[in-house]
């Protein structure tokens, strides 16, 4: 619906080109995803995408004489699967809107496009972080397998954001990059890390300084809780994008806020020795995602339709999956009391 009332003003005056936009956060929950992006890999009917894995367990006999009965190599090929849901948003408008629209200086036709288009990015980010059906493990925040916790209390007994000591904060951060990195075994391979949550927090850890103390510690002084947490894990080869989301406001355990820590890609360890215990991950085709959000095009279709009295129907449809942790070991939620 198009509220472009008539308007009067007084002459002589002057009437501002540009128009104030409602500008919304720019939620940067795409950042948490394999590519940084949605995966463009599904037909518009396809109802659910699976994933096919493979499991091997080695048994090995072992002797100074050859044996008659020797154990074998085991593997299991198993199948995991997420569904689908089709979104669709619709607005029509007559050339009587168009005029409205035009006397306030904008198009109508493009302003309902765009506007549906957030609808979708909007909703296509509650099923990435929260899914669609979270009761079945959808949405990263609820991926099965992937690690909970609470922030602990630091060394003074202090367990909210707004009172933890900065450096502190910054070791309990670098300390989730590294246990991602020990249960996906990515140590000594730089990989990208994305830490996302609601402003009020992330906002904090950017705009703080790592206090001083009477012993010397990374960042005191002068560096704050984020810039120390970049500054180590560069120094350790791995990447961390801060992305934000207030939607994970409330989000955590017991109505705290939710900060993820995610690792969206994992890599084959390559040692370069002869002898590789891993040898096994070179196996074609491999999967390195490891969390990822599948959608049927790039950006919603459009279907224009004409209705009777002169006015155009406009349906916009995406079909999408929720979020899906496809290895959720590289998935850490973070429950923080704010205040």
């Amino acid at each position: 619906m198009l509220q472009a009332s008539a308007y009067q003003i007084v002459e002589p005056s002057f009437m501002e080109p540009e128009i104030l936009l409602q500008y919304s956060q720019a939620s940067g929950f795409t950042e948490a995803l394999a590519g940084r992006q949605l995966r463009t890999r599904m037909a518009e009917d396809d109802l659910f995408v699976y994933a096919k894995t493979l499991n091997l367990r080695t048994r090995m006999a072992a002797g100074q004489s050859s044996m008659n009965e020797l154990p074998g190599v085991n593997i299991q090929a198993a199948m995991i699967s997420t569904a689908t849901y089709l979104l669709k948003v619709r607005s029509q408008y007559d050339h009587h809107d168009v005029a409205a629209a035009g006397r306030w200086g904008f198009a109508a036709p493009e302003a309902y496009r765009l506007g549906m288009r957030q609808a979708n990015f909007q909703l296509a980010r509650d099923a990435a972080l929260l899914g669609m059906n979270p009761v079945n493990g959808e949405g990263l925040l609820n991926a099965s397998g992937a690690t909970a916790l609470n922030l602990p209390p630091d060394s003074n007994g202090n367990d909210t954001v707004t009172t933890y000591d900065n450096g502190q904060m910054a070791l309990f951060l670098l300390q989730q990059i590294l246990n991602i990195k020990t249960r996906t075994y990515q140590l000594g391979i730089g990989r990208k890390f994305t830490i996302l949550g609601p402003q009020r927090v992330l906002g904090l850890f950017e705009y703080n300084i790592v206090q001083l103390v009477q012993y010397q510690r990374p960042g005191a002084g002068t560096a704050s809780t984020a810039e120390t947490v970049e500054k180590v894990a560069m120094e350790n080869g791995d990447e961390v994008t801060w992305a934000y989301d207030d939607t994970l406001i409330g989000q955590g355990a017991g109505g705290t806020d939710a900060v993820l820590v995610v690792m969206p890609e994992v890599e084959k360890p390559d040692t370069g020795a002869t002898v590789d215990t891993n040898v096994w991950a070179d196996l074609k085709p491999g999967n390195p995602t490891c969390t990822t959000q599948y959608c049927d095009m790039a950006a919603p279709r459009e279907i224009v339709s004409p209705l009777a009295g002169g006015a155009t129907d406009v349906v916009q449809e995406w079909r999408i999956t929720s979020g899906w942790g496809l290895r959720p070991q590289a998935i850490t939620v973070v429950s923080m009391q704010y205040t």
